[in-house]
């Protein structure tokens, strides 16, 4: 027989490595942030630019001016951008959401410089030629229209618009119909108008001296003007909670269940302990949501919720799918334990185990150049960097049994959710009236 094993205790984790870092604003509004994190001879460069807006079409022209922006530059087409990437041993995407615009890439230590060059070429040149918008256009029409074909989509928009109304946070994707409508001089004047240094933030973690990378970025940023963009965007309403909206997919075999409310952003008092309390919930494999509707239950492979930041606030997200036949089921169970969790305070071995798998995914996050270099392009747009990183793990293990629960107990009370469900109409209507108020969308 095999002796019985058991797993050792965790020890304390042991103080992270001080990183030498520099950061200036240049005259231009810019904001570089560099750290130096040897072990790999690469760098990490984001570039993420403010691009919130509430003009009309404004969503479908930033995605397919992020779509775009890599087919040409200066004097470079499409080909001859991506053989100077190549050349420098460089990789450079472009992604962005309603919040932002991020230029992304990393190269060889040695070719910092030239990589800030075509990065540059970028952002202050691009071409938006017509056959290349024409063929990116077509590209991006097709692929939204796939993906208004899956439930999961169909929820996250419909829970949305039902938490923010016509704010500019209820748009997840462009319509296909906007975005086939776009033209190159429409991009040429959104960029005009939001790609500028003012406002934006560069990052650039590698294994490179902090001030020969700042030195690098006024050296070649620095004929790059124009102020921060000027939007006017209202605040965030409060999500309306109300009845179950129950949205219809004719013959689907399983329902998307999405449930959102407000949540605080990183820089709250209370983010440590709502961060673990939503773990205790279902933010990881081991949480009490899991447990009940996957390994118990057997109603879905994989709950999740989490808390999602925004530069005009943050929100506190729940996701399932179903199986149509037990959607009631699983809802009731969800209902329970969001009213237990919000209750009956947590226990201490439920929060030692989530604080200890924070800290560690902390640590992991931000172990490579790369985890590095997006963790401080994301806190850029609060004003926080190295110090939030280091201070949060303290922060994390500073908090309270009584904290976590008193955190449980403010934001996980269900009736302050907006909840969606996008499923098949007949079949689970009756069943969910069954629990409580539900609405049919018209």
């Amino acid at each position: 027989m095999t002796a019985p094993t058991t797993v050792p205790a965790l020890t304390k984790p042991r103080a992270a490595r001080a990183l030498r870092s520099a950061e200036a604003t240049l005259p231009n509004g810019l904001r570089v942030v560099a750290v130096r994190k040897p072990g790999v001879p690469l760098v990490e460069l984001r570039l993420r630019l403010p691009f919130l807006s509430a003009r009309a079409g404004h969503p479908a022209r930033a995605t397919l001016l992020s779509d775009t922006l890599l087919t040409g530059a200066g004097e470079l087409d499409r080909i001859g951008l991506a053989e100077a990437l190549q050349g420098l041993g460089a990789d450079v995407s472009v992604s962005v959401d309603a919040d932002r615009l991020v230029v992304g890439g990393n190269a060889l230590a040695t070719n910092l410089r030239p990589l800030l060059e075509v990065v540059a070429s970028v952002v202050q040149a691009p071409a938006f030629d017509t056959a290349e918008v024409d063929t990116e256009r077509a590209r991006l029409v097709e692929r939204l229209t796939m993906a208004r074909a899956r439930a999961g989509v169909v929820a996250a928009e419909a829970l949305s618009w039902r938490m923010w109304g016509d704010h500019p946070y209820a748009v997840d994707l462009p319509q296909p119909d906007d975005v086939a409508a776009v033209t190159p001089a429409q991009l040429r004047s959104l960029h005009r108008s939001f790609v500028r240094p003012g406002g934006a933030a560069l990052v650039l973690v590698g294994d490179v001296t902090p001030d020969r990378m700042v030195g690098f970025a006024q050296e070649v940023l620095a004929d790059w003007t124009g102020d921060a963009p000027s939007t006017r965007v209202r605040a965030l309403p409060t999500p309306p909670g109300g009845p179950l909206l129950v949205v219809d997919r004719p013959g689907s075999v399983q329902t998307s269940l999405r449930m959102g409310r407000a949540g605080v952003t990183r820089d709250d008092p209370r983010f440590a302990a709502l961060q673990l309390a939503n773990l205790v919930f279902g933010g990881y494999f081991s949480s009490r949501w899991t447990e009940n509707i996957r390994e118990d239950k057997g109603y879905t492979y994989g709950p999740h919720s989490r808390l999602e930041q925004h530069t005009l606030g943050a929100t506190l997200t729940l996701e399932a799918e179903v199986a149509t036949e037990v959607t009631a089921p699983a809802m009731l169970e969800t209902w329970y334990e969001l009213g237990r969790i919000a209750t009956v305070p947590v226990t201490a071995a439920e929060v030692e185990s989530v604080r200890q798998y924070a800290v560690g995914t902390l640590a992991l996050s931000t172990a490579t150049q790369a985890g590095l270099a997006s963790t401080l392009s994301a806190l850029s747009a609060f004003g926080l960097g190295l110090d939030w990183i280091k201070e949060h793990a303290a922060r994390l293990q500073r908090v309270t049994v009584d904290e976590v629960s008193a955190a449980a107990a403010e934001f996980f009370t269900p009736a302050h959710f907006t909840s969606v469900v996008v499923g098949d109409a007949e079949s689970i209507s009756g069943p969910l009236a069954a629990l409580g108020d539900i609405e049919r969308e018209s």
